[in-house]
């Protein structure tokens, strides 16, 4: 992984369509980051495995709950490109485990795609980030919560490796 001596870690949200829980994860993650006056240790996006809403903003269910809690969602879906995102990131950050093996399929390299609440504390591995895009709002609060434990979580992870040896492990669970 990188780290201070050669740059930023490279940390990429993966999800299916790039509207709920992906771009939730990144501004969280940002979010956190920000407030440990850190964020510049940090490159990181989000992307989907499929290109459905290529351009578009967030879903508004997302925007609305990360706005209630002051996080900003500024990006665009964008579908994952496997050669270029496993070259620019050092840890793919699945949501579920569909996602994680649609990024290994794609070809990206098992030791860079972990799951989200892998990095929750008091959670049991390989727990998905259920979709909350066919439910109602109380779903994106649900996801929400999921993804403030698991952000928390992974960024203490790749603090903690950065500090330790300039490198992190690849799966906190391993």
């Amino acid at each position: 992984m990188s780290g201070p001596e050669s740059g930023p870690i490279g940390v990429l949200f993966l999800c299916m369509g790039n509207i709920c829980r992906s771009p939730l994860a990144e501004g969280i993650f940002v979010h956190l980051a920000r407030e440990r006056g850190v964020a510049d240790r940090f490159l990181v996006d989000s992307c989907g495995t499929g290109g459905w809403h290529v351009g578009h903003r967030p879903d508004p269910r997302s925007i609305a709950v990360a706005e209630r809690h002051g996080v900003d969602l500024p990006s665009r879906a964008r579908q994952l490109d496997a050669a270029g995102d496993r070259a620019a990131f050092d840890l793919i950050v699945a949501m579920d485990r569909e996602n994680r093996a649609d990024a290994l399929a794609a070809g990206v390299p098992r030791e860079k795609v972990v799951l989200m609440r892998d990095f929750a504390p008091g959670t049991p591995k390989d727990s998905d980030v259920p979709d909350p895009y066919y439910g109602g709002p109380d779903g994106f609060d649900r996801v929400y919560a999921m993804l403030v434990a698991a952000c928390g979580g992974l960024l203490d992870h790749l603090l903690d490796g950065a500090q330790r040896s300039g490198a992190g492990r690849e799966n906190p669970r391993d």
